[in-house]
């Protein structure tokens, strides 16, 4: 793995003098009782102001403050003006923006796009206080507000976002937001590397159109500039002629019209000469181009080619730059960012926030604030590769650990200084809760890796899984004075603990509040290898370990599974099969999770071209079963909630056409009756119906 600059070593700049912000400033008056005539950069962002180290905003305003910059906080801006964005005035160095903790439109949207009435990230849990798309219409305001100001788009919205890509909620294609946001430069990932050289490098004079070599970033330029070596990403992973032929990457205007929406190529820009072999020494100027934003719009086969390569490209080891044409610019992704060495995530978690939202919401409880006040953070990233998850994309699957002393630091500080705490720490984890200070053991292999899962199919030879160091941690999370106990609220890669009985252990006796809850997702092989996830042998096997270790501790515990409905590569008879399994072991779902093509995830891409770029892309390359449609989506959810009296109507129409009828009966063997209650859905009017439905006992199995 390559070396960065280590972020805790830049000479501070000279606003350091006005010392630390009890709470970054977010009016003029703040920042007058600060001392404070300019700020150096302001942050807008589409959640509350939490000063916590689990809220996007709060880290980078903490991490930039640390650096000795002066930074506003511009939190759920009115954006129907320019009003709100102009309040704090100013900045001397840039906006930067985000959406927030989450993506706009997963925020306000569910899966079945519907709006959201709620907003955990609001105070008061109130919707409608950020618009769709929230980045770009942040940034618009901004640039109506201030034009000369560089502004930097970052954050979830902005990450997933970074190059062409499907849109669940218009069901088309869109272009990378950077230039939907007109945009001088996009982040992404956690950004902290980032945004601390970018700072100090404005702040030094130099021009942001300039900054063309900094990691984990994307900007537009007009053309690939002379000495880099362009690589046709087709040499990498052909996808197979095209119908009529043409070539959708040649940058000639007329080249590519017959698959590409018309554009205009500047007269400059000449004729791309690509090359196949490019020797080690010259990767690091060498870009790969993608198709063009146009070309991948009108082809679904070149879309999943596009997701595949930019997976492909990925590991921070061995990650080449990628272009890719939109109209007449050119939209440039620099390699990922190098992760933060432990030193720098102990600097990151241990700055001085104040743990707790900003104090002009009063007593408005923000529900989110409510979940994670007593959690603790103790790494990032995941390599599970799950399909449909977006930590991948924003995270990457280098996990970044923090120091067990930096975490019993971060306990203590909780244990004295957050109201309400009772003595339990809620959560003690990260995207998964046991890939603590696991990783590949051997460096060099790590870095030249291009797998997608470091545990799917199965876990790889090459990883460590010693659990030895999360186990210490947790035994000494407990010990601290004055915590009684220390829960694991993240999601238990089970097929990474089993790998550890005595892990299984640890959390059965000791860090389990009667109900663990674990994503087996699926059931059967279908949707099972589009998700990247285990088989079921695995979560049996974790079963009986925690059943066993529960029992030895004298504990009645109980494990939750969740699963996906709708996703790609499931039919309909595999989501009848879950539905008996789900019956046969009593388990009934209150909520159900049905598949959301996040942008960017490789699941969304199978959902839009119906090809799986887990394997090479051809014409004639695997086909992906889809569950499109609101009917079938309803359907699979239905299945999932099959206890529920409204489900039992499409459940009996979908069994008898799948010709099980059988499952249709009052019997233990039935699924479901072939009654309807009183007031339900689709009850027969006029016609007697039982006095009441007595559905079998709700319960968990262990």
């Amino acid at each position: 793995m390559q070396s960065a600059r280590d972020i805790t070593t830049y000479r501070k700049f000279w606003a350091a003098r006005f010392g630390t912000a009890p709470f970054l400033p977010t009016t003029r008056a703040e920042m007058d009782a600060l001392g404070w005539d300019s700020c150096d950069i302001i942050l807008v962002t589409g959640d509350a102001y939490v000063d916590h180290p689990s809220f996007g905003m709060g880290v980078i305003g903490r991490a930039l403050e640390a650096q000795g910059f002066r930074v506003g906080i511009i939190a759920q801006p009115d954006w129907h003006g320019t009003a709100s964005f102009a309040a704090l005035g100013r900045p001397n160095l840039l906006f930067g923006v985000t959406s927030g903790n989450m993506d706009s439109m997963v925020n306000r949207y569910t899966a079945e796009r519907r709006i959201r009435s709620d907003d955990a990230y609001t105070p008061g849990g109130a919707g409608g206080k950020r618009p769709d798309r929230a980045v770009i219409v942040y940034a618009q305001r901004l640039r109506e507000a201030f034009k000369d100001v560089p502004i930097v788009i970052g954050g979830i919205e902005a990450s997933l976002r970074r190059i062409a890509h499907f849109d669940y909620w218009s069901e088309k294609v869109r272009r990378s937001i950077l230039l939907d946001a007109k945009a001088d430069l996009l982040v992404y990932g956690n950004a902290e590397r980032q945004v601390c050289e970018l700072a100090h490098r404005l702040a030094a004079g130099e021009r942001i159109a300039a900054i063309t070599d900094l990691r984990g970033t994307a900007f537009a330029r007009a053309a690939v500039p002379a000495g880099w070596i362009e690589i046709d990403s087709t040499h990498l992973d052909a996808p197979g002629p095209l119908g009529p032929p043409t070539d959708p990457y040649a940058m000639e205007p007329g080249a590519a019209k017959q698959i590409e929406r018309p554009r205009a190529a500047p007269p400059e820009v000449q004729p791309v000469r690509f090359v196949r072999g490019v020797k080690n020494a010259d990767r690091e100027r060498s870009v790969i181009r993608m198709p063009s934003c146009e070309a991948v719009t009108a082809d679904p086969v070149l879309y999943a080619h596009a997701s595949r390569i930019l997976h492909l490209e990925s590991n921070p080891g061995n990650a080449r730059a990628l272009v890719q044409r939109h109209g007449n610019v050119d939209v440039w992704l620099n390699p990922p960012p190098i992760p933060l060495t432990t030193k720098e995530m102990d600097w990151v978690y241990e700055l001085p926030y104040q743990r707790r939202p900003h104090p002009s919401y009063g007593q408005d409880v923000i529900p989110a604030y409510k979940m994670i006040r007593f959690s603790i953070s103790i790494q990032r990233g995941c390599f599970g590769g799950c399909t449909f998850c977006s930590i991948t994309e924003h995270e990457g699957r280098i996990i970044q650990n923090r120091s067990e002393e930096s975490v019993l630091r971060e306990i203590g500080k909780v244990r004295d200084s957050v109201p309400g705490f009772t003595g339990v720490i809620s959560d003690l984890g990260g995207p998964t809760a046991n890939m603590y200070r696991l990783a590949c053991k051997s460096p060099e292999i790590e870095s030249a890796c291009r797998r997608p899962s470091c545990v799917f199919p199965g876990v790889c030879p090459n990883l460590n899984t010693d659990h030895a160091p999360l186990i210490r941690l947790y035994q000494r999370a407990r010990q601290v004075p004055g915590v009684k106990k220390v829960l694991i609220a993240s999601g238990v890669r089970y097929d990474l603990a089993v790998e550890s009985p005595e892990y299984v252990q640890e959390l059965a006796r000791h860090h389990t509040g009667g109900y663990l809850k674990i994503a087996p997702e699926a059931l059967a092989d279908g949707p099972l290898s589009k998700m990247m996830k285990p088989g079921v042998g695995a979560y049996y096997k974790f079963k009986e370990l925690f059943d066993r270790y529960s029992k030895e501790a004298g504990k009645e515990q109980y494990l939750i599974p969740y699963f996906i409905a709708a996703h790609p590569g499931t039919s309909d008879e595999d989501m009848l099969e879950l539905a008996l399994w789900l019956k046969k072991n009593r388990y009934r779902a209150d909520q159900v999770q049905a598949f959301l093509p996040a942008p960017m995830a490789t699941a969304t891409a199978m959902y839009h071209s119906g090809k799986n770029p887990l394997h090479r892309i051809t014409r004639k390359s695997e086909a992906v079963r889809i569950p499109k449609g609101l009917k079938v989506r309803r359907l699979h959810k239905a299945f999932l909630r099959y206890h529920d009296a409204s489900n039992w109507p499409i459940l009996r129409e979908a069994l008898r056409r799948m010709g099980r009828a059988d499952l249709i009966g009052s019997g233990k063997q039935h699924l479901v009756p072939a009654w309807q209650p009183p007031g339900t859905a689709d009850a027969p009017a006029g016609k007697p119906q039982r006095k009441s439905a007595r559905p079998f006992r709700t319960q968990h199995t262990r």
